[in-house]
C-alpha cells in the first residue's frame, strides 16, 4: 500500500479532521488496513454509521482500546453527538498510564470542547495537554496544543467582544 499520510489532516481553524484526497482513502479501504485507520478513513469519507459499527464491534477485544475510543469519539463529533464523544474520551482518560498519553487524550477533549464552542474550557484542556507534552519531552506536540489553546482564546475573546453577555 502506498503512503497516504497526506490524504487527510486536522484543519487548524476548525480543529476537525478533513479528507484532502478522498480517492486515496477509498483505495486504502480496499486494501489490508489496521482497524484504527479503517474507522478513521470511513468517517473521513462521511461513512460514519459504518465507522461506528465496525469500531464499536471491535472495541471489546482491541489491544489499542484507548486510541480506538478516541477515534470513535471523533466519529461521534462528526455527528454532533457530544455526549457520546465525551463518554468515550473520559473512558480513554481512565486508561492512560503516562503523561504523554494523558496529554493526547486531553488534546482530544479540547477538540471536542472547541467543537461545542466552549472555548474557555477547550483552552484549559489544550493548555493542560501542552504542559503534559512539554514535561514528557514531546515539544512538537506541546506546540500543537499551545497553538490550539491560542485559537480557543482568540475565539473566546471574539465571542465576548461580539456578545458581551456570553461566556
Amino acid at each position: 500500500m502506498r503512503d497516504i499520510s497526506g490524504a487527510w489532516h486536522i484543519d487548524p481553524v476548525t480543529l476537525r479532521d478533513v479528507a484532502l484526497d478522498p480517492k486515496a482513502l477509498e483505495n486504502a479501504l480496499a486494501s489490508e488496513l489496521a482497524l484504527l485507520d479503517r474507522v478513521r478513513y470511513l468517517a473521513l469519507l462521511n461513512r460514519e454509521s459504518e465507522a461506528l459499527r465496525e469500531g464499536l464491534q471491535a472495541l471489546e477485544g482491541s489491544p489499542d482500546r484507548g486510541e480506538l475510543l478516541l477515534v470513535l469519539a471523533q466519529v461521534f463529533l462528526r455527528q454532533y453527538r457530544w455526549h457520546e464523544a465525551a463518554a468515550l474520551q473520559e473512558e480513554a482518560l481512565q486508561l492512560v498510564s503516562t503523561r504523554a498519553e494523558e496529554a493526547h487524550v486531553r488534546h482530544h477533549i479540547g477538540r471536542r470542547l472547541f467543537d461545542e464552542a466552549l472555548y474557555g474550557d477547550a483552552a484549559a484542556e489544550f493548555e493542560w495537554a501542552a504542559d503534559l507534552y512539554r514535561v514528557s519531552g514531546r515539544h512538537q506536540l506541546a506546540e500543537r496544543s499551545k497553538q490550539a489553546m491560542e485559537r480557543c482564546r482568540q475565539l473566546r475573546n471574539q465571542t465576548r467582544a461580539n456578545h458581551p453577555g456570553a461566556l
